[in-house]
């Protein structure tokens, strides 16, 4: 085994956890059937639908709406953090931030560092990683970390049944003040071309049946088998497992490969739902999972990001998770407020039809 594989999990020098989470969907829904019938005739497959984002909405809309969540889970003022990074593949700006515009938004500025992320899908849980090290450091007490897209598929691609909007955001904090604790995570890298996007395109490409095997599979079950071996850990430890969601049945593969169960997993899997919200994906699932989780509650959460690597985090729900709980909307509110749209509203919320 070379010296590279030896590595043992990331532990930081002092414990740190999530103090607040919040979650935000938009409500407008386009069903995959409606995409079918434009483009094949058939049914959609197992997506049921997709969120959409309003002609208002955007990453940093939709981030400063997750954050506000998350800061009144936490109860802290927004002048204590010391960072907002926001993980994303569909910044509104190619040229300026969004982190400045949600840290002004929801008062951190301005002794506060603000940063944009890329990693494809992973980066969200990317940027939870350095939040991870910036806590654990000593060098800030709370820092937040968002996870939000407004993706976009080609027309008539397989993306478009699933790419969706929406996402998450997290603060971290001491392992004294959270509502789950981040015991250890691993995180598994190679140079995976299965999914890309060059400058000035507007839609992504892919690798087809390539984003699975060796691509998704190989990253997920990569990390989430290291980090349980070097813990100590398998599957039956967890009560909870999330895994990063572009579909329904990778997830579900992945989780079944590990040994987790449909009752591990089920709470987690919002892509039938809501589609496959990118950089958001395996932390709303994540969301959704806090919403219900109980004190002692053992949570497995593995990211992935094309191109391609994944982030496995073993996370514990403290005593402190119940009563923030209902602080905030719950993910499942955000779901379950829905108004359905056709394809033709569709393509004018995405800005698909190019007027000049």
């Amino acid at each position: 085994m070379s010296d590279n594989e030896n590595r043992g999990p990331m532990k930081p020098i002092r414990e740190v956890g999530i103090v607040g989470y919040g979650a935000y969907v938009p409500r407008y829904r386009l069903p995959a059937s409606e995409v079918a019938r434009i483009w094949t005739g058939g049914s959609g497959g197992p997506i049921k639908e997709k969120a959409v984002a309003g002609l208002d909405e955007d990453v940093v809309t939709m981030a400063i709406e997750a954050a506000r969540n998350a800061l009144a889970r936490a109860q802290i003022d927004p002048g204590l953090l010391r960072a907002v990074w926001i993980g994303s593949e569909s910044h509104p700006y190619a040229v300026k931030p969004s982190s400045t515009i949600v840290a002004e938004a929801i008062g951190a500025t301005p002794g506060v560092l603000a940063g944009d992320w890329e990693f494809a899908c992973k980066a969200g849980t990317e940027a939870m990683e350095a939040g991870i090290g910036l806590v654990g450091s000593g060098m800030a007490d709370y820092v937040m970390i968002i996870g939000m897209d407004t993706a976009q598929g080609r027309p008539g691609d397989a993306l478009e049944y699933t790419a969706a909007s929406g996402g998450a955001a997290y603060i971290l904090g001491p392992a004294a003040d959270a509502l789950a604790v981040i015991r250890a995570s691993y995180s598994y890298v190679t140079d995976t071309p299965d999914f890309w996007r060059r400058a000035h395109q507007v839609y992504p490409s892919h690798g087809e049946r390539f984003t699975g095997e060796p691509a998704y599979f190989h990253h997920i079950i990569s990390a989430a088998k290291t980090l349980m071996e070097k813990i100590g850990t398998s599957a039956g430890d967890y009560r909870f497992a999330v895994f990063h969601q572009p579909n329904v049945k990778f997830p579900a593969r992945a989780a079944k490969a590990l040994g987790f169960g449909e009752e591990q997993v089920k709470i987690g899997l919002l892509s039938g739902e809501i589609g496959n919200v990118y950089a958001g994906s395996s932390l709303i699932g994540l969301s959704a999972v806090l919403d219900e989780a109980q004190p002692g509650d053992r949570i497995l959460l593995v990211s992935y990001g094309s191109g391609a690597g994944s982030d496995a985090f073993d996370l514990v729900a403290t005593d402190k998770i119940a009563e923030r709980q209902n602080l905030a909307p719950k993910t499942r509110d955000y779901i379950a407020r829905r108004t359905e749209i056709d394809y033709a509203m569709y393509t004018r919320m995405r800005g698909k039809l190019m007027l000049d």
